[in-house]
């Protein structure tokens, strides 16, 4: 077989996994938070976002083992950047998509910061170091106790009424063969979308801030489409920020632990940073307003991003 029809047809393949895996994985997790009276929108901050995240974690642990950190940079800048412009926007296509004010008021401004701090390191020692990694990790440890304090605190205002359709067990089955599916699936249409990128004469580069931050990205699209089609609103927002955050701070974290991220490989890199902070300040001003991203602020952020694209393509 030609081997542009195996990397086209395994891309398929790739592609199937990927939404079934999410399927799945939203349901195993949905009953997840029934079964524990824990609001959506916590185990979407959690479980999902660090479910959705695991191929980011996975390349980026690979990079580094390989002496490779700064690709971790890129992988995460170019994640990011679809997580608000690709995920939020598509999805508020789709349906309406509303922002809990606690979300508003605690994870959206600590995403925010989070960005600029990245931003003002690499704009002052230009790399993230052992110590920096070590204490973002500190920092994500730190979120996840408060979010699981919040959780244990809301579980008295949690319904009774909730339909539980899966027991633990059988959720937590549902939420490893997702993972397993999604994980499986990115890998196969990040593997050959970056095959066919690389013959199309892109660099290394642009396919890590492009092809590569899609395919690793596509766990977060998919699972929040599913969500959405489902009802489970907050798990849609709490995925896109978790991801995110989990990206800032536990992959380029653990990256700078293994090996020292430089940030300023090249000013382009410096400037994806800063496209990336004002993107997420952009992001958060949108969910502000009214407590939901409607229609019209998706389709900004959709042609943002094929602005940016285009802005890559053409500065390649």
């Amino acid at each position: 077989m030609d081997p542009i029809i195996l990397q086209i047809v395994l891309l398929v393949v790739g592609f199937v996994l990927l939404i079934k895996g999410a399927d799945i994985f939203v349901d195993g997790a949905s009953n997840v938070a029934y079964n524990l009276k824990i609001p959506a929108v916590i185990v979407g901050l959690t479980i999902v976002a660090f479910g959705t995240s695991a191929p980011e974690a996975a390349m980026s642990i690979t990079y580094a083992q390989a002496g490779n950190a700064a690709s971790s940079l890129t992988n995460v800048i170019g994640s990011n950047i679809f997580n608000i412009l690709v995920v939020v926007g598509v999805s508020a296509l789709i349906g309406k998509l509303t922002v809990e004010k606690i979300l508003v008021k605690r994870d959206f401004p600590f995403l925010v910061v989070s960005t600029i701090g990245l931003l003002l390191i690499a704009l002052t020692i230009h790399q993230i170091s052992m110590l920096c990694g070590i204490i973002f990790l500190i920092i994500i440890i730190a979120y996840v106790y408060v979010l699981v304090q919040e959780a244990r605190n809301d579980r008295e205002a949690m319904s009774e009424d909730v339909e539980v359709r899966l027991s633990i067990p059988k959720s937590f089955i549902y939420i490893i063969l997702g993972i397993a599916g999604i994980i499986i699936g990115a890998k196969l249409v990040e593997i050959n979308a970056s095959a066919i990128g690389l013959r199309a004469g892109l660099s290394a580069a642009l396919v890590g801030l492009t092809i590569v931050a899609v395919g690793t990205s596509l766990p977060e699209l998919v699972t929040s489409v599913t969500a959405l089609k489902k009802g489970e609103n907050g798990i849609v927002i709490g995925n896109v920020l978790g991801s995110s955050i989990f990206n800032i701070l536990f992959i380029l974290g653990l990256a700078g632990a293994l090996s020292p991220v430089p940030l300023k490989i090249e000013p382009k890199i410096v400037l994806d940073i800063f496209i990336m902070t004002i993107i997420t300040i952009i992001g958060a001003l949108f969910a502000y307003t009214q407590n939901e991203v409607d229609k019209k602020e998706g389709i900004v952020l959709v042609i943002l991003y094929i602005a940016y694209i285009a802005f890559r393509i053409m500065t390649n």
